[in-house]
């Protein structure tokens, strides 16, 4: 009987915790879809390596070969404001020793290190505008698809 009420309460806490889930989904797709905007093209030297993330009709910005600078900078920015540790720093380092003297990348990175995303297909992202969760998620999006830039 003890273990069937464990499993019950087991199956109650999962469901909180998607349904959770799913609002905080929603919250991020207000927010980011609020403050993304357009800007035109941004892809000088290639194209995006990476697609946007999708989340129902919203869509990052790409992080791709000519947005290095950019994501390099929000990952500072994301560091020095605590929504992300561990080896984000390595990872923003090595980003920016491939754009050393590239005037146009390292623009992007001083723009980047403010809070503002600008992806190669010609959207961004402010993150100064977003909650606390919303920005750690964007910061978990730029360090997922940055660590494959490397």
């Amino acid at each position: 009987m003890h273990v069937r009420s464990t499993f019950v309460a087991l199956a109650l806490l999962a469901a909180g915790a998607s349904v959770q889930a799913n609002n905080l989904l929603d919250q991020l797709k207000e927010q980011a879809g609020a403050a993304v905007n357009s800007q035109g093209s941004n892809s000088s030297g290639g194209g995006s390596a990476l697609s946007g993330l999708s989340l129902g009709g919203f869509k990052m910005p790409a992080i791709g070969s000519s947005t290095i600078g950019s994501a390099a900078g929000v990952l500072e920015y994301c560091v020095k404001n605590n929504y992300l540790g561990g080896d984000a720093a390595s990872v923003k380092d090595k980003l920016l020793a491939k754009i050393t003297g590239q005037k146009k990348q390292e623009n992007d990175f001083a723009s980047g290190a403010k809070g503002l995303l600008k992806g190669g297909d010609g959207k961004s992202l402010n993150l100064k505008g977003l909650s606390s969760k919303v920005k750690e998620k964007a910061c978990d999006y730029v360090l997922k698809n940055a660590t494959s830039l490397i």
